[in-house]
């Protein structure tokens, strides 16, 4: 039974309930000497709190979608295979289009919220790369099934949730379908298909979206077996202009870090209340030595890197938590690297879903105007055919001409501030997160 289902959660409730009513219908009825009537009653008393604790409990996991089963609360879920050196490209030589194509079995998927917004499918992958066996879940736009978009592909965002947090959060605790989904029925934002794997890899660890070889290998997981899953079985954009990534607070970092270690694979990344340094997450196995913090802090990539590349990066957060991430980034980012930061007001919330679910809109107007403006590819127009609206696609820029015409003039940042270009100083990284 999933944690998050609503049986789980009507359970909880009976148990609740009956906790409550035994006390009151018992209390004076149990027979036998005092000793035993007491520990009774003490065990009514037990049963009350435990459940009750129980139900807080769901309802809490239920508002974050924290774990989604009972491997995930226990800590006794695996799901890496093998976790070969795969290299710095994270591929072990092996080049994933040479690889034969699979056809996924996609299955309706089952929790709060899954079947809004013409629903939400999800399968078991077996990554060829990775060595990771675990579920992914994708969500098709309204356009996806319409006859005029049948010879159309479309532009894929891969959504990655926080520590702890379950793939289905996105769905779940934020809404990010039925929010999108006018959206893109009224041109506001462009037809995404939607990808969330899951993150939470090992037991009791944040895998930190990093390659460690004889550990885990996150990062081939995310940027290689998951984009080629998405390929082989849905009309989805080539890597990297059709690619980007989002994510809110561990998976923020996950996110900046794919983007700016993958520019081949990623033109686009989103990081809500993220951090760079990956210490930033207590659990996380990339901060555990100082050579892995290193390999895995996307503002040390990018200031290594000889040429910066063509990349755009979008950053929201608080003041000590998420902006000084954004900001330390934008100050040493160099054409054609691209860096808008935002700084969220206090009263905007805290580290939750109630900060990050609002932003959507806004998050999703600005990946599509990074798509729409050449650079970072488009999903087209209906009743064209061929083309991947790459640039020098006839179709691709009549899609990117329609996708601008149709975005709001002064999008809302909801009484945040967009922060201009960096001044050029630094500012403190790697502050703790609460998640």
């Amino acid at each position: 039974m999933s944690l998050t289902g609503t049986s789980f959660l009507l359970t909880s409730f009976v148990l609740c309930a009956v906790a409550l009513l035994l006390p009151l219908v018992l209390w004076s009825r149990v027979p036998g000497p005092a000793p035993v009537r007491a520990a009774a009653r003490l065990l009514m008393l037990l049963f009350t709190q435990g459940t009750a604790i129980s139900l807080v409990f769901v309802l809490v996991n239920n508002a974050n979608n924290l774990y989604d089963d009972w491997a995930d609360l226990l800590g006794t879920g695996n799901h890496v295979q093998r976790a070969a050196d795969l290299g710095a490209d994270g591929t072990g030589g092996i080049s994933p289009k040479d690889l034969p194509p699979v056809r996924q079995i996609f299955r309706e998927a089952g929790g709060p919220r899954m079947r809004q917004a013409g629903g939400v499918r999800v399968t078991d992958l077996r990554g060829r790369i990775s060595g990771v066996n675990a579920e992914v879940y994708v969500w098709l736009p309204p356009q996806y099934d319409e006859p005029a978009y049948r010879h159309r592909a479309f532009p894929v965002v891969e959504l990655l949730p926080g520590y702890p947090g379950s793939a289905k959060a996105w769905f779940g605790s934020l809404r990010v379908h039925e929010q999108l989904l006018p959206m893109m029925l009224d041109g506001r934002v462009a037809p995404f298909i939607l990808v969330a794997p899951r993150t939470n890899l090992l037991a009791r660890a944040d895998t930190g979206c990093a390659n460690i070889p004889g550990t885990v290998n996150a990062e081939s997981w995310l940027s290689v077996d998951v984009p080629r899953m998405v390929m082989d079985n849905f009309r989805a954009e080539p890597a990297p202009d059709g690619w980007a990534t989002a994510g809110y607070s561990a998976g923020a970092h996950c996110a900046t870090k794919l983007a700016v270690a993958h520019p081949d694979r990623y033109r686009a990344a989103v990081s809500m209340s993220g951090y760079n340094d990956p210490r930033g997450e207590r659990s996380s196995l990339a901060g555990r030595t100082l050579d892995l913090r290193r390999r895995n802090n996307p503002r040390l990539l990018l200031r290594a890197a000889p040429v910066h590349p063509r990349i755009a990066l979008y950053f929201s957060g608080e003041s000590g938590d998420g902006y000084q991430a954004g900001t330390a980034i934008q100050a040493i980012a160099k054409p054609p690297t691209s860096v808008d930061v935002v700084l969220l007001p206090r009263s905007a919330g805290g580290h939750d879903m109630g900060l990050w679910r609002p932003q959507l809109p806004e998050v999703f107007r600005w990946l599509t105007e990074r798509f729409a403006s050449g650079g970072v590819g488009t999903a087209g127009t209906p009743g064209t055919e061929g083309g991947t609206g790459g640039p020098g696609d006839a179709g691709g820029s009549v899609g990117a001409d329609r996708i601008r015409g149709s975005l709001p003039h002064a999008p809302s940042n909801g009484g945040s501030t967009r922060v201009e270009p960096a001044s050029g100083t630094a500012s403190r990284t790697g502050a703790a997160r609460r998640r």
